[in-house]
């Protein structure tokens, strides 16, 4: 039933529910292994890695294998190739923002995205120490569960389509990095009516855009793919639009640069951008 989900509105809606179900059982094993004994080591790129990012990438590999045999697979902690086959592939990272998960912040998150011809089609992002799933299929609508981690989606205590709220005459609410701010983006703010800025890790931020509390999110700094795919999947659904900082597309399968992102903007309302001054 999942093969069609590009043409098919019910096989698109049951897959997503597959890839809520996936993340909520990779919730509830970063949540067992959540201890300040947590034992981390550093990679090569200076970025920390836990058990638990290790056990929630296990958990979704074998998930998205038994969905969507054959599908490629690009996940932060596997080992990637340079060059992509077909127009279809996952894109995956199984705890974004390890630095707030080591600190005993709650603020971080499982993504799933899943990417047909370089865009965004489906996104779920959970944050298992909030219990909540953000999730969203573009061209169809946002969503956001209240579901404890290792609970299917049909146990969600809480399900609400969320949208994407238009500009505020105020002034915008800005949703920032904790952990890596740049200039450039605290320059690029400079230029709008900002009324508020909120600070988050991971792609909260981006979900903090779909659900309409928060009107813009720019990083133009490097990032990864896997880092913002579901979020930019999720802010579609709702309404938003993710660009590059020069207000081209923003599309994903870089083999060839690694998988990697030179910064993104993230409107809650497309016309937004005529408040740059």
């Amino acid at each position: 039933m999942t093969e069609n989900w590009d043409h098919d509105p019910a096989a698109a809606a049951h897959l997503l529910d597959a890839l809520t179900g996936i993340a909520s059982q990779a919730a509830a094993a970063i949540v067992r292994l959540c201890s300040p004994a947590l034992a981390v080591r550093v990679k090569d790129d200076e970025s920390p890695v836990t058990a638990a990012d290790e056990a929630a990438q296990a958990i979704i590999l074998a998930g998205l294998r038994q969905h969507l045999p054959g599908l490629p697979i690009v996940s932060e902690e596997a080992e990637r190739t340079g060059v992509l086959t077909g127009s279809r592939f996952a894109l995956v990272d199984p705890l974004d923002g390890t630095k707030e998960f080591i600190s005993g912040r709650d603020d971080f998150t499982v993504n799933i995205a899943l990417i047909d011809g370089g865009v965004p089609r489906l996104g779920v992002v959970g944050a298992p120490a909030m219990g909540l799933i953000w999730r969203g299929i573009v061209g169809g609508q946002a969503e956001r569960l209240r579901l404890s981690p290792g609970a299917m989606p049909d146990a969600a205590t809480e399900k609400v389509t969320i949208r994407a709220r238009p500009a505020p005459a105020a002034g915008l609410t800005a949703a920032v990095s904790r952990s890596h701010l740049d200039p450039q983006s605290v320059e690029f703010l400079g230029r709008l009516p900002i009324k508020d800025q909120v600070g988050a890790g991971s792609a909260i931020k981006f979900c903090r855009i779909a659900e309409g509390s928060a009107d813009i999110y720019p990083r133009f700094g490097t990032t990864c793919e896997w880092d913002i795919a579901a979020g930019h999947a999720v802010v579609m659904a709702a309404g938003g639009v993710v660009t590059m900082p020069d207000g081209g597309p923003l599309s994903y399968g870089h083999g060839e640069r690694d998988f990697r992102v030179p910064g993104f903007i993230a409107w809650g309302d497309p016309t937004a951008p005529r408040l740059l001054r």
